[in-house]
């Protein structure tokens, strides 16, 4: 026994320092430079308390992009989460081919961010703006992303279109472990496909739509790549009377306010990003968890 927990420590030991060399160490060092006046450049800091979070919401850019990150946060778990389980129904269905469509499904997730963004950003400013020209359709003539009032359902549209095919497979494993019989039985017995879904199969994956809305929510809060590459934080817009950028996501924002050497005040960001996933996702977490419960 106690040499199986040496050799157990052995094997555990480097991912265990990788861990805290990675995350642990850096996570620190981050909150004590949120608390001082370091620029990135000059080795001397000042230790200047909390006067770098003092006002970061009074900021419009830094507000905007806050509350622009809560809606299209909220518009993707609903969309991916939809999407995702009526691929699930339709790939674990009785259609043909439909291994086919999962793998079909999925391969969008394997593209990244980086990529993705150049190329819907060429399908929706060109391709689709060309479309419009040609065709005499007014509402494509100009693109998605230029405008303020539609880039954010755009982004959304194409997170929604990488992502769906991953968050489909935990519907796909869920369902799979639901005995068909029971499905057969309501079938039988005359209940339409709609309310088998609704009474039988929803309520018996409850840990899978727990699961999947936290991904969605972490993913959606922390998106950067595709926000850089199809929009760069643009068009401009208006908000409390200043102007900031439309598409600007939290990370974002915090990505250019390093760059712009104001790393203690970017870091300042950060925590608050940090602290209010954290919190997010364990109200979520908590409140899914006593629906599984209750059903």
């Amino acid at each position: 026994m106690k040499q199986s927990r040496i050799v157990n420590a052995a094997f555990l030991a480097p991912c265990l320092l990788a861990f805290v060399l990675v995350i642990i160490v850096p996570f620190f060092f981050g909150l004590y430079y949120s608390m001082t006046d370091w620029n990135g450049v000059r080795d001397q800091v000042k230790f200047v308390g909390f006067a770098n979070f003092k006002d970061l919401f009074a900021l419009p850019d830094f507000l905007y992009s806050f509350l622009i990150t809560v809606a299209f946060t909220v518009i993707n778990i609903v969309l991916v989460n939809v999407v995702s389980f009526s691929l699930s129904l339709i790939v674990t269905s009785k259609i043909r081919f439909r291994n086919f469509f999962r793998a079909g499904f999925f391969i969008p997730y394997l593209i990244g961010g980086i990529v993705l963004g150049y190329i819907w950003q060429f399908i929706l400013n060109s391709i689709l703006v060309a479309l419009g020209t040609s065709w005499g359709m007014a509402f494509l003539e100009v693109s998605f992303l230029s405008k303020a009032d539609t880039v954010i359902w755009a982004m959304s549209a194409v997170n929604t279109w990488q992502y769906s095919g991953y968050i489909m497979l935990i519907y796909v494993a869920a369902i799979q472990g639901i005995p068909a019989s029971l499905m057969e039985a309501a079938e039988i017995d005359g209940a339409p496909f709609l309310s088998r879904v609704a009474h039988i199969l929803m309520p018996m994956m409850a840990n899978a739509f727990t699961i999947s809305i936290f991904l969605t929510l972490t993913t959606s809060f922390k998106q950067f790549d595709m926000n850089l590459t199809l929009t760069n934080g643009g068009p401009a817009t208006r908000f409390l009377e200043e102007p900031v950028k439309a598409s600007q996501l939290l990370a974002m924002n915090i990505f250019n306010t390093a760059t712009a050497n104001r790393m203690a005040e970017a870091q300042a960001k950060a925590v608050i990003l940090f602290v209010v996933l954290v919190v997010v996702s364990l109200v979520q977490v908590s409140l899914s968890k006593k629906k599984e419960v209750e059903l």
